[in-house]
C-alpha cells in the first residue's frame, strides 16, 4: 500500500522504545507470585475454570506418590481410544460426526440420533449464494486460516439471529460452522492455488451421503477419489484433534470471547486467530520442516548411529533451525506417552503400507526410538520424553497428498467441535465475564 514503507520505517525506529519500556523481568514475576504464561514453575497450567467436556490424565497417585503415567484423554468421560475402537474398528464407520455429537450434547448418540445428526450436518454443508465467488475467491491468501476467518466473520452478516441468539440459535450456529469448515478450508486453498500458483481451478460440492473426512478428500482432489483407508485415517486424525482438556490457548480464547457476550462467529474466528499461531497449531509443520532437513543430511535412514549423531547436533543447536529442539517430541502435559499418538500410530502403519512409504516410516520410527534418549542425555530429563500426536500427523497428511497450507486448517476443522462445546458450556454455566487481573509494576512519575 502506498505510503506504508514510510510507516514501517517510523515503526522500526520506535521499536526500541517498546523493547525498553515493555519488558518485564522474570524476577518481578517471581516476586509477585505471578505465573508467566499462566503456567507454574513445573509447566502446569493455572486453574482458571471447570469443565465437563474433556479430561487429560498424565499422572496417577501410587502409594501416595504423584507419578507420571501413560497419558489418557477422555471426551465427556469416554476414552478416545475406546471411541476409535467402537466407531472406526468395530462398526467400520466414521467417528468424527458421532464424536462431535458427544462433545456438543454430552451423551453418546444411539444409532437413530447419530443418523439424524449426520443428516443435519449434511443439510448445513451449503454456503450462501455466490459466497464462494464473492468472498472466498476474492483476495486469496496462502494463509488459509486468515481466509477462513474472513469467511467466518462474513457469514455472520447472513445470520439474522447473530446479535440476539438464544441457546438453540447458538447450537445451530455451532453445528453449521462445524459442518462447513472443510468447505471454507478447501475452497480457500483452491482459490490461492489457482490465482497465486496459476494452477487449475475446480470446486467440488460435498456429497450429502459422505462423512466429513470423505468430503474433505473429495473436495480437495481433482478426481474426487480416495481409498477407504485414506478416509478412515483422516477420520481418526480428526477425532484425535477435536478437543484437549479445555486448557489450550484457542479453547481458552473461545471461552473468554464467549464470556463477554459476543456472538458465535466472533468467538470461533478469535479461536482461529489463536490456533494459527506457530506456538499452538503449527507444530506438525515444524516436524515436517525438520524431517525434510533430516532426509537431506542423513545418508542411511536405518543407521541408528548416524541418526543419533545428527539429532545430537540438532540438540546442540548446530543444525536445522539452531533452536536446540527436536520437534514432535515431548508435550506440555503428557510425560510417558501421548494417547493420541498411540492410537494414531497403528493407522500410520496401515497407510504407509498402502502408499509404499515403509522406508519413510522406518525413519520416523528410528527417530521416535532415538530422540528421547538424546533429549534425556542432553537436557538431563529423565521423567520420560515421548512423541506427541504432531510427530506423525504431518507425515499422514503428506501421504494423503494434502498440501502443507492446509495442515493447520485441518486442525481447525477438527477442533471447532471442541470450541463449540466449550462455547455452549460457557453460555450455560458461567454467566460472568472472564476478567483477569494485571498488576502494574510501573513506578509513578507524579503522585
Amino acid at each position: 500500500m502506498a505510503g506504508m514503507s514510510e510507516v514501517l520505517e517510523y515503526a522500526t525506529g520506535k521499536a526500541r522504545l517498546c523493547q525498553a519500556n515493555d519488558a518485564i523481568s522474570d524476577e518481578l514475576f517471581r516476586e509477585y507470585g505471578v505465573n508467566r504464561g499462566l503456567r507454574d514453575a513445573n509447566g502446569k497450567g493455572v486453574l482458571t475454570g471447570l469443565t465437563n467436556i474433556s479430561t487429560i490424565i498424565a499422572f496417577k497417585d501410587v502409594n501416595g506418590v504423584h507419578e507420571p503415567c501413560d497419558g489418557e484423554l477422555f471426551y465427556r468421560g469416554y476414552n478416545v481410544q475406546d471411541l476409535v475402537r467402537k466407531y472406526v474398528e468395530q462398526e467400520a464407520s466414521f467417528g468424527f460426526e458421532k464424536t462431535a455429537y458427544l462433545l456438543l450434547f454430552g451423551e453418546m448418540p444411539n444409532a437413530i440420533e447419530a443418523e439424524a445428526f449426520q443428516k443435519i450436518m449434511s443439510k448445513c454443508r451449503v454456503l450462501p449464494r455466490n459466497f464462494t465467488r464473492d468472498v472466498i475467491m476474492k483476495a486469496p491468501s496462502r494463509d488459509i486460516m486468515n481466509s477462513m476467518m474472513r469467511s467466518i466473520l462474513t457469514l455472520a452478516s447472513y445470520d439474522k439471529s447473530v446479535l440476539h441468539s438464544e441457546l438453540p440459535e447458538n447450537i445451530q450456529q455451532c453445528i453449521y460452522l462445524t459442518s462447513i469448515f472443510p468447505m471454507l478450508a478447501v475452497y480457500g486453498y483452491h482459490a490461492y492455488n489457482h490465482y497465486q500458483n496459476l494452477e487449475s481451478m475446480y470446486i467440488h460440492r460435498p456429497s450429502p451421503r459422505k462423512s466429513t473426512a470423505e468430503n474433505f478428500l473429495r473436495m480437495l482432489r481433482p478426481d474426487m477419489k480416495y481409498t477407504p483407508i485414506e478416509a478412515h485415517v483422516l477420520d481418526v486424525a480428526l477425532m484425535m484433534h477435536m478437543e484437549h482438556g479445555g486448557g489450550n490457548n484457542s479453547t481458552f480464547t473461545t471461552r473468554v470471547v464467549t464470556s463477554s457476550g459476543s456472538d458465535t462467529y466472533s468467538a470461533i474466528a478469535a479461536a482461529m486467530a489463536s490456533l494459527k499461531g506457530p506456538r499452538h497449531g503449527g507444530a506438525n509443520l515444524k516436524v515436517m520442516d525438520m524431517m525434510d532437513n533430516i532426509r537431506k543430511n542423513i545418508s542411511d535412514w536405518n543407521d541408528e548411529e548416524e541418526i543419533r549423531r545428527y539429532l545430537e547436533l540438532m540438540m546442540d543447536g548446530e543444525v536445522f533451525d539452531r533452536k536446540g529442539l527436536i520437534y514432535g517430541m515431548g508435550h506440555a502435559v503428557y510425560s510417558l506417552s501421548d494417547p493420541r499418538e498411540r492410537v494414531f500410530k497403528g493407522y500410520v502403519q496401515r497407510l504407509a503400507e498402502e502408499k509404499g512409504m515403509q522406508k519413510e516410516l522406518s525413519l520416523y520410527q528410528n527417530i521416535e526410538k532415538i530422540a528421547p534418549e538424546v533429549i534425556a542425555k542432553k537436557r538431563h530429563i529423565y521423567k520420560g520424553v515421548s512423541p506427541n500426536v504432531d510427530f506423525y500427523s504431518g507425515f499422514v497428511y503428506s501421504m494423503l497428498g494434502i498440501p502443507r497450507e492446509l495442515y493447520t486448517p485441518l486442525f481447525a476443522i477438527a477442533r471447532v467441535a471442541g470450541w463449540s462445546a466449550h462455547r455452549i458450556e460457557e453460555i450455560i454455566g458461567n454467566g460472568k465475564i472472564l476478567r483477569p487481573a494485571y498488576l502494574s509494576v510501573k513506578e509513578m512519575e507524579h503522585r
